[in-house]
């Protein structure tokens, strides 16, 4: 067993013996790289929901805000895009459809079934309507009734662990 890590450190030690290299850095004046973060500037992650991406798409004149009247025509110019039929609702598949053309996605949130509160497996416009008279007041954070970019994006910043933090003993998970 000695003799097997003697083998194991002879074998690592041209590893150490390597001189360190030096991460050339941004000349004094220029701007940071993407995502470096600097002692003025933590570094951080912007997430944009895919609902917020919807209803930025709705910003008519392209001024980067959303009135709800924008709001409104966009929601019903949305729905009535897949509700080819024109009944007034979508099954859960065209709702999937419709989420995914408008959001990017078939599983984004909401999901059919928080939107379809009478539970005839439909989703009505009415009912599209009311959910979503919750995101605009939930993203339109200053409450005076227009949705800027600026309140679309959630900005986390970068939580640095150490090795096994959070993870309990060791990193190993659970203590």
């Amino acid at each position: 067993m000695r003799s097997l890590f003697a083998l194991a450190l002879l074998v690592a030690t041209p590893a150490f013996a390597q001189g360190r290299t030096r991460i050339p850095t941004p000349e004094s004046g220029s701007a940071a790289p993407i995502g470096a973060s600097t002692p003025q500037q933590p570094a951080f992650t912007v997430i944009v929901e895919p609902v917020a991406m919807m209803i930025a798409a709705f910003d008519a004149d392209g001024d980067g805000k959303v009135t709800r009247a924008e709001f409104d025509t966009g929601l019903k110019r949305s729905f009535d895009a897949v509700d080819t039929q024109h009944q007034g609702w979508l099954g859960y598949i065209a709702y999937s459809d419709w989420q995914e053309r408008w959001m990017g996605d078939r599983n984004t949130v909401p999901s059919p079934f928080e939107v379809d509160r009478d539970g005839d497996n439909k989703v009505s416009f009415a009912e599209l309507v009311e959910r979503f008279d919750l995101l605009f007041k939930r993203f339109d954070a200053d409450r005076n009734g227009v949705i800027e970019r600026k309140e679309l994006v959630t900005i986390r910043p970068q939580v640095m662990m150490g090795p096994g933090m959070g993870r309990g003993k060791k990193g190993r998970g659970p203590n």
